[in-house]
């Protein structure tokens, strides 16, 4: 079912057009899992050939992304904690992953909109915490749109320079999605390290 979806947007993105990769990249960003690898390196590819802008591709990318955010983040304000404890899970958002959110965004504080925006789980949903703390929306923006533009721009420079491999792109976008997730887990890893140990240095410091 995988390969038949991964074959069907390389096949047909180009006819969705810019519209396609908001709408699809707002589901991504929203409460849809849908995994943004198989829209971004498909338009990127296109891009390679010519049927699309290579810039314009990463602004509506990242548009669709930052619109599905914007969604997650006003549900989140404007209906509450209590609301989605109730009714979440009719958005695939239960009490445990709500738990998870909270104990991210607090040990990371407003840059997790950022940084969340880059790990595999908690990037869908990392607006959530942030509306529940009522957090600016102006701040909000800037980490969403930065975290976005920077997950969107690898993928769709990955399909791009990867635009003479037709065959790679069409059989392994798999194994490329993994790599991905691959590289993107090395760097909250030194991310994740670099935060422990500045921690334990403030706790060193404390006592």
């Amino acid at each position: 079912m995988f390969d038949a979806l991964v074959n069907l947007l390389v096949d047909k993105i180009g006819s969705f057009g810019y519209l396609g990769i908001v709408i699809l990249m707002f589901l991504e960003s929203s409460f849809f899992p849908f995994p943004s690898e198989v829209v971004m390196i498909p338009a990127g590819y296109l891009a390679y050939k010519g049927q699309m802008n290579l810039v314009l591709a990463i602004l509506f990318g990242v548009l669709g992304s930052y619109i599905g955010a914007l969604f997650n983040y006003y549900l989140s304000l404007h209906l509450g904690r209590k609301f989605l404890e109730r009714y979440g899970r009719y958005f695939l958002i239960d009490n445990a992953l709500l738990s998870k959110l909270d104990n991210f965004f607090e040990n990371h504080g407003h840059i997790s909109t950022f940084t969340g925006r880059l790990i595999i789980g908690i990037r869908q949903y990392i607006s959530i915490p942030a509306g529940l703390s009522k957090m600016p929306l102006g701040k909000f923006s800037i980490y969403t749109i930065l975290g976005a533009g920077i997950w969107v721009g690898i993928l769709v420079f990955l399909g791009y320079f990867l635009g003479s491999q037709e065959d790679i792109i069409k059989a392994y976008l798999r194994e490329i999605s993994i790599g991905i997730i691959v590289v993107v887990l090395i760097i909250v890893g030194i991310y994740s390290f670099l935060y422990l140990r500045k921690k334990k240095k403030q706790r060193t410091k404390k006592n």
